[in-house]
């Protein structure tokens, strides 16, 4: 997924009101950034920390900028925007990039299921289950390479694993995919101590025959797109 324009370089002020950024620009100008990330975002609100926001002209949208990468001090780059994994993961399914559901050649975006939700992509392809996908966005890094999933408690998620439950229940494939827009790491787990509740959900959710993936990702200034698939530690295989 390529950025629609060049993004531009700052140093993070604050973030604030969960979808606020100021940020100043190598101008000296200081502008507030909307910030498309409602979670906790530890390790990444640090003020002084190198970020990289999206210029537009776009009339319907009061903030000009948005932000989309950090740079960390030891060097790894960051995807802040919580909506890049799901256009990431359409490019990637689209390309056959995953190899677990590279069978599937009906790719349908956001589609109603369960009482009252929309999946992510519901894969269809001749003779096979049909394909109910979740991503999931992941950036925390709190430990030597161990990315981690949530950052926060989430009720979002959890209701998903139950839908998703419910889906491989009735006999289709139920897939969550954590995609990581964190370049510094190379193993995933569950945040235990941050959302005990979506941990248990998750063994839960296994049990009743849910697959869980993880795909991490290049992250650059240009494009963030799928690089491969990470181990999985045991709390979330």
């Amino acid at each position: 997924m390529r950025f629609q324009t060049p993004l531009v370089p700052g140093r993070l002020i604050k973030r604030y009101k969960r979808f606020l950024a100021d940020v100043q620009l190598e101008d000296g100008r200081v502008v507030t950034a909307h910030c498309a990330n409602p979670g906790a975002m530890i390790g990444l609100k640090n003020p002084g920390l190198q970020v990289w926001l999206e210029p537009n002209n776009d009339p319907k949208k009061k903030l000009k900028f948005g932000w989309k990468v950090a740079q960390l001090a030891g060097g790894a780059w960051v995807g802040i925007d919580t909506s890049v994994p799901n256009k990431v993961i359409k490019e990637a399914l689209h390309a056959k990039q995953i190899a677990e559901l590279s069978a599937y050649d009906t790719i349908l975006p956001e589609q109603k299921y369960g009482a009252n939700s929309r999946v992510d992509f519901l894969l269809r392809g001749y003779g096979l289950p049909d394909a109910y996908v979740e991503v999931k966005n992941v950036h925390l890094c709190r430990q030597d390479d161990w990315a981690e999933f949530p950052d926060t408690v989430t009720a979002r998620g959890l209701k998903h694993l139950g839908v998703l439950g419910d889906m491989a229940e009735a006999g289709h494939r139920a897939v969550l995919i954590y995609c990581v827009q964190h370049t510094g790491c190379g193993r995933f787990r569950l945040a235990h101590d941050l959302d005990p509740a979506y941990a248990a959900a998750c063994v839960h959710a296994k049990v009743r025959g849910v697959e869980m993936l993880c795909y991490t990702c290049d992250v650059s200034i240009t494009e963030i797109t799928l690089r491969g698939a990470l181990p999985l530690g045991s709390s979330a295989a």
